[in-house]
């Protein structure tokens, strides 16, 4: 099993990274394979919305984000982790979401009807993390649901929203023994979902099997 960790700010040393790092440890010790990816390491362009993806579902800008899409295809799991930059997420993990939008598929004569990849193959599942600097909930703004709702259109189940307050210092995330333990019980709660699908998977299709044997 393979959990991806996608973090939204450049300071990895910062309150994102921290939290994310907690929650693949968590992982890490429920039996998980884990990485830790920062956007700000890749050049990755926006999306021209040119619809170039329509027949191969592969983005035909070639920059660093071909470097990132075997690497969430490959995963079970993702947490995706942004600071608060005026109540939404940061650029760079905007840039990602919108360049993930070669995974949605949609019928040629009606564009209300669509699926994204994920669901063709079954669905995947995910958590987020929001950081922000205020202690009201409503500073936070969208960045939540800007990772969440996104996520859910590419055919993840987002499984944990963690949010946390009142963080802005470099570090401050070490101090916050919620912060952390909320983090790491997102990671836990992904690799345990991942593992009852997977173990249900397996009754489901003895259960088909001996019951064709029946018939």
């Amino acid at each position: 099993m393979k959990i991806l960790g996608i973090a939204g700010s450049k300071r990895k040393k910062g309150n994102t990274s921290i939290l994310l790092q907690e929650a693949l440890k968590a992982a890490q010790k429920e039996g998980a394979e884990t990485e830790l990816i920062f956007l700000g390491d890749y050049t990755i362009k926006d999306c021209l919305g040119c619809e170039g993806c329509n027949e191969t579902y592969r983005c035909v800008i070639n920059d660093d984000m071909q470097k990132i899409y075997p690497l969430l295809l490959d995963a079970d799991g993702i947490i995706l982790g942004s600071p608060t930059y005026f109540y939404n997420i940061s650029a760079d993990m905007k840039a990602f979401i919108d360049r993930c939008y070669c995974f949605e598929v949609f019928a040629e004569d009606d564009r209300s009807c669509w699926l994204s990849i994920n669901e063709a193959l079954g669905g995947k599942y995910a958590a987020v993390i929001a950081v922000c600097e205020q202690q009201n909930e409503k500073d936070m703004g969208f960045t939540p649901e800007a990772m969440s709702l996104a996520l859910q259109a590419l055919g993840y189940r987002v499984i944990d929203q963690v949010k946390v307050f009142n963080l802005f210092k470099a570090g401050e995330a070490l101090n916050d023994s919620n912060a952390l333990q909320c983090s790491r019980r997102a990671g836990e709660k992904l690799v345990k979902t991942i593992r009852l699908r997977k173990a249900l998977e397996l009754k489901i299709k003895d259960i088909i099997k001996n019951t064709n044997a029946k018939s």
